[in-house]
């Protein structure tokens, strides 16, 4: 599968079906959320992956109750320390959480990029020092469910050439 055809299939999963990730598809979803890049090459991130469902719960619970996510076969919280890059850690994480999701893609799972939640109870739950930013979840799992596409702008309404306003043309 190519690049650009991992993104046209990726898609928020909302449904999991009880199965466990193979620790070798773990392995290389983390290698490629730690192969992102980052300002300065800094790489200010972490990532808490949860397999405990009873853990997996109390989090979903802090997610605006998003109880889909305690079903997937692990959950991937996404940290970030802002005394590493003060201007570009959240930014960092998310790149790094974008090529998590792709990579989980590619080898057949789900995901849903989790931006509802309590950061300080997640915080609390998983025992992360105050000094740092819970900046995403994500659950990775087995889909239950294949959502189809959303619609999306056509590239001639958000592209331009040049200047504002300036729509491309392309062959």
């Amino acid at each position: 599968m190519t690049v650009i055809e991992t993104i046209r299939k990726r898609r928020s999963v909302r449904a999991y079906k009880p199965v466990p990730l193979k620790d070798e598809d773990l392995k290389t979803i983390l290698e490629a959320a730690r192969l992102a890049p980052s300002a300065g090459n800094r790489q200010p991130w972490y990532f808490i992956v949860v397999r405990d469902p009873e853990l997996k719960k109390r989090l979903a619970e802090a997610a605006a109750r998003q109880m889909f996510i305690a079903d997937a076969g692990a959950l991937i919280v996404a940290v970030s320390d802002p005394t590493a890059s003060p201007r570009w850690h959240e930014k960092d994480v998310m790149i790094a959480m974008e090529h998590l999701i792709l990579a989980a893609t590619e080898l057949g799972y789900g995901t849903c990029w989790i931006g509802a939640f309590n950061e300080e109870e997640v915080k609390r739950i998983l025992g992360v020092p105050q000094q740092y930013r819970v900046v995403a979840l994500t659950p990775v799992g087995v889909p239950a469910e294949t959502p189809p596409a959303r619609p999306r702008k056509a590239l001639e309404d958000i592209a331009f050439e040049g200047t504002w306003g300036n729509k491309i043309k392309l062959n």
